[in-house]
């Protein structure tokens, strides 16, 4: 049984991707910070239909947490074949003028910082070099860092930009060790991000301007994910999917 790892993975594009993961076969590690029963409703909808999955809690911009997720899922699962760096924030709309350095400094700090210390330990245990298998990383980057999101979440879109370049660079750097490393890049999909910036209906709001004139749902953007953790995509690495509506 393979084992996968997601981040952020008790809501939203996390939780679809958790369900269909375990569905086809994946052991799976559900990541959560604060919303213990979101994950454990995860969990328990797993092991209802016969699959094997833990919620394990960590703060991904908190070092000392990324380890201890790791370390859990290697003692409760076994050794990691698949990450899904899925965890990420945003806070209330804003312009830049209005911007702070703390705010700055918790966005990057679990947008990118989390990303890229989950992403290193999961090479640890991955990586031919250093005795696993091989495996696969998937970035869950986004739309917003194409299009900036101008007075809504420049920074946000920054982080996600950040992102796509790491997902380049990355890929290139461990191809030769077993390891793909793609991402994909999510437009607007109903989930619970959207409140967290202060607008839970914004995807209703913009849809009308989407060429597809609807909003994304979780379980769309796990597909693509676990097509880009399968064989099924075995000739790609340092790609993206981009999952936006045509935008």
């Amino acid at each position: 049984m393979k084992i996968m790892l997601i981040t952020g993975g008790s809501r939203g594009i996390g939780a679809a991707t958790a369900t269909l993961a375990a569905a086809s076969g994946y052991a799976v590690a559900v990541n959560y910070n604060k919303n213990k029963e979101a994950a454990g409703a995860v969990v328990a909808a797993i092991s209802a239909r016969g699959g094997k999955a833990i919620a394990v809690q960590a703060d991904i911009a908190i070092e000392a947490d990324v380890l201890r997720l790791f370390e859990t899922t290697d003692k409760q699962l076994g050794r990691l074949d698949c990450l899904v760096n899925n965890a990420g924030i945003l806070e209330k709309q804003i312009r830049v003028e209005e911007i702070t350095a703390d705010r700055l400094n918790r966005i990057f700090a679990a947008n990118i910082t989390g990303q890229f210390i989950c992403a290193r330990e999961a090479i640890k245990r991955m990586s031919t070099k250093h005795g696993g298998n091989g495996g696969t990383i998937i970035n869950v980057s986004s739309i917003a860092a194409r299009l900036g999101s101008p007075d809504e979440y420049v920074d946000y879109a920054a982080s996600k930009g950040a992102i796509d370049t790491f997902t380049i660079g990355l890929s290139k750097e461990v191809a030769a060790e077993g390891i793909r490393v793609n991402a994909v890049r999510p437009g607007l999909i109903y989930t619970d991000i959207h409140a967290d910036g202060g607008e839970p209906g914004r995807v209703d709001r913009v849809k009308a301007a989407l060429p597809m004139k609807r909003g994304g749902q979780p379980s769309e953007i796990a597909e693509a994910i676990l097509w880009l953790a399968s064989e099924k995509s075995s000739y790609a690495t340092g790609s993206f999917i981009d999952l936006g509506g045509g935008r």
